[in-house]
């Protein structure tokens, strides 16, 4: 077998730095959501009574956002694997359209791949899919380093928020309303984004129904499953009012990755989505690929 010579050893460092160097800028408005958003992730756990490595570990093992909020809270409660299971799965189901939509993408990344499709968020998601990487940068190691540093800015958050909540070592009234505050924020930021509001309507409304038929300790999870039903079955019926109907398809053939990305602008630092934005979001972004 051959030895790898100095000149591609170099020239592989070459392709990370160019690549580490093009994804940096892009990751910058996310890095000042994620920080603040994981320091209260960090405080929040602590205030639940949680050691302080907890907040580390989930976010590094976990990287779910919002989700981390739901752990953390299940995490003082009674053991219920089961649930945590069910809740976490709903909450981050928006990721199975992340993923259909990436499969093209992420063809060829070789050993990077695992990781990418681990790492992927909202934020990570809406650089890798509309970012191209400029000439002479590899896709793989671009979306790598992508994905790398917005985990990179959530779990120094969340240990810091760790750390800052153990030498505060004081309970913050009010503090275990942060996560319904974050969806509820969430939910506003959403509605002043979209022009139409018929899923955001429909998530609601869907809330609601199970609210009063399972009570208000047992309707999450059918409340989230009644959404993501809806979305998925009656998909075809409400792409013509959430205006996405009469979208050309997408280009077929060796160039339709270059053809359907987009040059990308700084994204702005976001949060996870609530379940019903979050679906309605990943569903426009399935079907612009």
């Amino acid at each position: 077998m051959p030895r790898s010579t100095g000149a591609e050893a170099t020239a592989t460092c070459g392709e990370k730095r160019r690549a580490l160097a093009a994804a940096f800028p892009l990751t910058l408005p996310i890095m000042a959501g994620f920080v603040f958003l994981g320091l209260a992730c960090g405080v929040y756990a602590h205030a639940l009574g949680l050691p302080v490595w907890v907040p580390t570990l989930m976010s590094a093992l976990i990287f779910a956002g919002s989700a981390e909020f739901v752990v953390a809270s299940m995490l003082t409660g009674a053991f219920n694997p089961v649930q945590v299971f069910l809740t976490v799965f709903v909450v981050n189901a928006r990721h199975l359209f992340y993923g259909l939509s990436m499969l093209a993408r992420f063809r060829g990344t070789g050993r990077k791949r695992p990781y990418l499709v681990f790492g992927m968020c909202d934020e990570t998601f809406s650089i890798t899919y509309a970012a191209e990487p400029p000439a002479g940068v590899d896709r793989g190691w671009f979306m790598f380093f992508v994905t790398a540093l917005n985990q990179l800015y959530w779990v120094a958050g969340c240990t810091l928020g760790g750390v800052f909540g153990a030498l505060l070592n004081v309970q913050i009234e009010g503090l275990s309303f942060a996560m319904t505050a974050l969806f509820v924020v969430i939910f506003l930021d959403q509605w002043l984004k979209e022009k139409n509001h018929a899923m955001a309507v429909a998530g609601v409304a869907l809330s609601a129904l199970m609210l009063l038929v399972f009570g208000p300790d047992n309707f999450i999870i059918p409340a989230m499953l009644a959404i993501l039903a809806a979305a998925t079955v009656l998909r075809e019926r409400l792409e013509p009012v959430i205006g996405l109907a009469g979208e050309k398809p997408a280009p077929k053939g060796p160039g339709a990755d270059a053809a359907s990305a987009t040059p990308l602008s700084p994204a702005p630092a976001a949060s996870p989505q609530t379940p019903a934005a979050g679906i309605a979001a990943s569903e426009k972004d399935g079907d612009a690929q």
